[in-house]
């Protein structure tokens, strides 16, 4: 195999390798050795530079207070009830979102996250909301009872009012909330 000819990486010439190497070289000549390796500099720097990224995104997440965790976590939790509800009517009031109040939906919590944090990430206590409703009118409460009742049923409303065990998130339990609603918020996504 040392005598077969190889085609130089950099001006593409067959040559036949010398044995100076340790290796088989892939390049014909230390100009074009030279010239080969100043061409794969920008990506090996930008590899280098995805790697610094990347360890200073795990040693800043190493440090992040569990506040902000709960808010990446909410966010994306929003996130994908806006996502699921999407083209719904709100659920306080029944009307699509108005250009008044800026054409969005908020994803407003039946029990509000005050009041009954247990209940922050469950799904059926959160429901597409049109700002007037969810802002304006805090939450349209009586209202949103009705549409509730009327989306998942008085069983399952009563067992939102009920009381329900304190849930005493952790940063890692704020971590992976916070990528399994960005994954149903694809899915979300990609099904309508």
């Amino acid at each position: 195999m040392a005598n077969s000819k190889r085609k130089c990486a950099n001006c593409k010439d067959y040559f036949k390798p010398e044995r100076e190497f340790p290796g088989p070289s892939a390049w014909c000549s230390s100009k074009c050795g030279a010239a080969l390796a100043l061409s794969r500099l920008p990506a090996q720097r930008k590899k280098a530079q995805r790697q610094d990224r990347a360890e200073k995104r795990r040693r800043m997440d190493a440090i992040k207070p569990r506040a902000k965790w709960l808010k990446e976590a909410q966010a994306a939790f929003n996130g994908y009830i806006r996502a699921r509800d999407a083209g719904m009517p709100c659920i306080s009031c029944g009307n699509l979102p108005e250009q008044k109040y800026g054409g969005t939906m908020d994803a407003g919590h039946y029990r509000s996250t005050g009041s009954c944090p247990e209940l922050r990430f469950e799904p059926l206590n959160c429901w597409a909301q049109c700002v007037k409703c969810n802002r304006h009118l805090s939450g349209n409460s009586v209202d949103y009872r009705i549409g509730l009742v009327k989306r998942i049923g008085l069983g399952k409303v009563q067992w939102l009012e009920s009381n329900h065990e304190a849930k005493h998130y952790r940063a890692d339990d704020l971590r992976a909330i916070r990528e399994q609603y960005k994954a149903l918020k694809r899915q979300a996504g990609k099904a309508s």
